[in-house]
């Protein structure tokens, strides 16, 4: 049975064992060393003070998460935010990337954003490490590119490009 909660600090070891996998395997993510346990704790705290943090579990077992995040950090930006995702690297092609991105989507609406962005890292030729497969996947759930780095991103002795996507869920009012 599948299911969405809102992620806490005693979630980090899971989570950090998936996202270790992207760190050490992948240039998905473009950080090059995993994070400590505590450090990923304090990450989830951090987050869950202003935004949703929510994890997918299936039979009992979190199976991936995603979590929003400030876009820029300024002010003028506060109906915009990031969106970051990852699942459990065999729990791919089960559908808990739509059902995460729909239930975070749906908790940013309530919450006033307008403007999703996703950070993307994108080869300049697939290979091993990256793959367009985020980009994909993102399109596939509505957001379109809208800005492109090239080689700005180095790991594995190789230089990726990163995107920039975007998805409009809510409407842009003008308040007093």
């Amino acid at each position: 049975m599948r299911s969405i909660r809102s992620a806490t600090t005693d979630d980090a070891e899971k989570l950090l064992e998936i996202y270790a996998y992207y760190v050490k395997h992948t240039a998905i993510s473009f950080e090059c060393d995993v994070p400590s346990v505590e450090d990923f704790r304090k990450r989830i705290a951090n987050t869950l003070r202003s935004y949703p943090y929510l994890v997918v579990e299936d039979g009992g077992e979190i199976r991936g998460y995603t979590y929003a995040g400030p876009f820029v950090g300024r002010a003028a930006y506060s109906y915009s935010c990031e969106l970051t995702i990852y699942l459990e690297h065999a729990s791919k092609g089960h559908g808990y990337g739509r059902i995460l991105y729909e239930a975070i989507e749906t908790s940013l609406r309530q919450k006033g954003i307008t403007n999703l962005y996703a950070c993307i890292g994108d080869p300049v030729v697939e290979d091993e490490y990256l793959t367009r497969n985020s980009e994909e996947f993102h399109r596939h759930m509505g957001f379109v590119k809208v800005g492109e780095f090239h080689k700005c991103g180095y790991k594995f002795h190789r230089w990726y490009n990163m995107i920039w996507m975007e998805k409009i869920i809510g409407e842009h009012k003008l308040e007093a």
